[in-house]
This record gives C-alpha cells, sequence and structure tokens, in this order.
C-alpha cells in the first residue's frame, strides 16, 4: 500500500516520532492514523508533549577529546529554557557530544540522507546481493535489511547510544523528553576531526 507523505507528517506532527517510524506504522495500518497510533504505542513509542509548541530554547554543547584531535559542537533544542537548563538536559547534551566525537555519525536522522546518497547505497546494497546469488524477490528484502544497517552505523538517532548499546539515541533522546515533559530536537551537530576533510 502506498502511503501518502501528508499522511506521513500529520502522524508525525500528532505524535513527535520520526519519520520512517511513522510510514512503518501507517503501513501496517493500511493507513489508519488512530491504529497507527496504536501500533507506535504498542512498540512502546510514547507521544511526547508540548506537540505545536515550537522548540526556540537549547543549549549548545563542545566537547574535544583529551588527545585534543577530535572536537565536537551540538546544538539541541527544547521547548523552554527551564527545561533546557535543567541538570537532565544538560547531562543528555554533554553524553551526546562525546557520542558523536566517538560514534562519528554523519546525519541526524534517515530523513536527512541526500537521495543520491540513498540512491548509491541501495544500488550497491542491491549488486552485493545479486553476487551472492539471492533470487530476485529476496533481493529487495536484504537491500532493505542492510539498508537499516546503513543508517545504526550513519544516523545518530539510529545508533546504538555509546553509554548503553542496547538503547538508541533516539530511545535516550525518547526518555529525556519524557523525564522533563517537552520535545527535544538535535538540531545539529559538528564534528572536526584531525587530519579529516
Amino acid at each position: 500500500m502506498e502511503i501518502s507523505l501528508d499522511l506521513i507528517k500529520k502522524l508525525r506532527e500528532e505524535t513527535g516520532i520520526g519519520i520512517m517510524e511513522c510510514k512503518q506504522a501507517l503501513i501496517e495500518a493500511g493507513g489508519d492514523l488512530e491504529k497507527a497510533k496504536r501500533i507506535l504505542r504498542e512498540r512502546g513509542k510514547e507521544f511526547l508533549g508540548h506537540r505545536g509548541r515550537e522548540t526556540k530554547e537549547g543549549r549548545v554543547e563542545a566537547y574535544v577529546h583529551h588527545s585534543g584531535k577530535v572536537g565536537v559542537l551540538v546544538e539541541v533544542d527544547t521547548v523552554t529554557d527551564f527545561a533546557a537548563n535543567s541538570q537532565e538536559f544538560r547531562e543528555f547534551i554533554r553524553n551526546l557530544a562525546m557520542h558523536i566525537a566517538a560514534a562519528k555519525p554523519r546525519w541526524i536522522s534517515p530523513d536527512d540522507v541526500p537521495e543520491e546518497v540513498l540512491e548509491e547505497e541501495r544500488r550497491i546494497l542491491r549488486a552485493q546481493a545479486e553476487k551472492e546469488g539471492k533470487p530476485p524477490h529476496i533481493v529487495e528484502k536484504i537491500v532493505e535489511g542492510r539498508l537499516r544497517k546503513f543508517f545504526e552505523e550513519n544516523c545518530l538517532l539510529k545508533q546504538p547510544y555509546v553509554k548503553d548499546p542496547s538503547v538508541t539515541v533516539e530511545d535516550v533522546l525518547g526518555e529525556l523528553g519524557r523525564k522533563i515533559s517537552e520535545q527535544v530536537v538535535i538540531r545539529r551537530f559538528a564534528r572536526f576531526e584531525v587530519g579529516e576533510e
């Protein structure tokens, strides 16, 4: 079933959950918005409060590794300055900067990966699966599975959290949102390493 981008955006706006997960839930729900919400809740996804309010407060954190060869700047935003100055928020953004230094993400979420990069990655993965002699009806499933692995390696939200690899950065972000009862958004980051372009 083809799910419209408008429907995916609507579910995302109503729940605060990532676009890829919203799309998957809508596919499983056959395009039924309420059923998709139930599916997301059954998966343990909680909807963030303060929907519709802009995340215009936040903090910028800097981290430089003790070797002096890796540095990170990251901006994380939330709704109120009270939440942005809370101990939980400050601790999260400090740990996030260290995570970025260690895990080397290229983008924040799968939605940020440029389409040409995705297409090239799909092409390579498809060629690999075909070279392995996989039947054509299995190749696309293999490509999608390996693409998820690509997202886990390259997209900050999908990466296993360095301090607790049993959860993702997205899980930790959601938990912080529940603790402070506000939406939290990783706005942008820059990672610098000596000798890298």
